[in-house]
């Protein structure tokens, strides 16, 4: 078959209704395939902020059935015998780099909620389709585990992790794509009052005082106003960001709702945030602590189908916890797996040498047991990064 010439195209000239071929690997860029259909405004914004200058025209209007059988010939290539090792190092790179994208995404649009509020919806609103597309690339998606330099996660950071935990609970009890997309973008801002909580009470180690509490326990409220000001949120996201701290006993805040007057969406965004909170506590290090600590001292603050859920989608050992090897070896689960027991770690021996990622399900190992940071060497807390903060994506290998 003869290839159709390709017109380079200037990012000056992008208009709605082109399809283009963006001049980048598929792991360089947010987008499903490297051909995009412009269908909105904030996806010409996307293109124009990926460092190129120019992409490929394909069409002046939309053409589907094109675009399915190009993107067959040009971005898959079907392997006679899948590598599952090469294809879980690619996943776990792309998680990496989609969540590092995201949170620097997400940082710009806090930037122009006040200034710009039409321009941060618009781009929020395409963040929130990248979310679902990445949710939904695959059948039965799986957890990553991500992060980034800092220690502790930053209200972005938080945001987006909570966003994809929140997501993939509303994925497993089938939601609507309007209720995903809902929950994500509820997500994404759940937080962004605390902007307006001093830094010296935000950050602080140990004990608020009461005053300190009042105050950081009107995020919500501060949330709620900034973004219900700029008039564009549907107000299912903005009851997330005002009631994200409800519980469905009545111990929550700033309004002490109960059971059904809590709606789903929100009750999944509660729930996710509790546990993400759980486990950036400063007595909590292990995501399997967390979650334990969650169903054991949690459990009435939350509908028990969604915890329920809630433990399915990290397993036994969720992303981030350290483990001990059936065959001696220390790791630190990467990513979850249909096979509970058998996650891809990043292992080591017990003195941090010979790190690499294993792949348990093709060794045949397991874990045997969760261990506690102090039960390391300081060459396997080296090896392993344990000092980095835990914050989850989801996998786009295809299982």
């Amino acid at each position: 078959m003869a290839k159709v010439p390709q017109k380079k195209l200037l990012l000056s000239e992008l208009q709605l209704g082109m399809t283009v071929k963006l001049p980048l690997s598929w792991t360089n860029h947010p987008f499903l395939f490297n051909r995009v259909e412009i269908s909105s405004d904030a996806k010409i914004e996307m293109i124009r902020g990926l460092g190129v200058t120019y992409v490929f025209l394909l069409s002046a209007s939309n053409t589907k059935q094109q675009t399915a059988e190009t993107d067959t010939e040009d971005e898959i290539e079907i392997e006679p015998e899948r590598d599952l090792k090469a294809d879980t190092r690619k996943a776990i790179r792309l998680s990496q780099k989609r969540f590092l994208m995201n949170v620097n995404n997400c940082r710009d649009i806090y930037g122009k909620v006040v200034s710009d509020p039409e321009g941060a919806y618009r781009l929020s609103a395409a963040l929130t389709e990248d979310l679902l597309s990445h949710l939904q690339e695959v059948e039965t998606p799986f957890l990553t585990l991500v992060g980034m330099d800092e220690k502790e996660a930053s209200v972005t950071q938080h945001g987006v992790s909570v966003a994809v935990l929140a997501m993939m609970i509303g994925h497993a009890l089938d939601l609507a794509p309007k209720e995903l997309r809902d929950i994500a973008l509820g997500s994404l801002f759940h937080d962004i009052g605390k902007l307006k909580v001093p830094e010296a009470i935000r950050c602080k180690h140990g004990a608020l005082t009461p005053q300190e509490t009042s105050f950081i326990q009107m995020h919500p409220n501060f949330g709620f106003d900034m973004l219900n000001r700029c008039g564009l949120f549907p107000k299912e996201a903005l009851n997330i960001v005002l009631h994200h701290h409800e519980f469905v006993d009545g111990s929550g805040y700033p309004d002490g709702l109960t059971g059904h007057k809590i709606p789903i969406t929100t009750q999944i965004v509660s729930l996710a945030n509790d546990y993400e909170q759980q486990l950036s506590g400063q007595q909590i290090t292990s995501p399997k602590i967390a979650l334990g600590h969650l169903f054991k001292n949690h459990a009435s603050k939350h509908a028990e189908s969604l915890i329920s859920v809630l433990v399915k989608i990290l397993g036994i050992y969720p992303p981030g916890t350290i483990v001990k090897l059936s065959d001696g070896s220390i790791a630190k689960v990467i990513m979850t797996t249909k096979e509970v027991s058998q996650p891809q770690v990043w292992a080591c021996k017990e003195d941090g040498s010979d790190a690499s990622l294993r792949f348990l399900i093709l060794e045949g190992v397991t874990i045997e047991q969760a261990i506690k940071v102090e039960e390391l060497t300081e060459g396997a807390i080296r090896s392993l990064q344990v000092d980095k903060g835990i914050s989850f994506y989801f996998s786009s290998l295809q299982t």
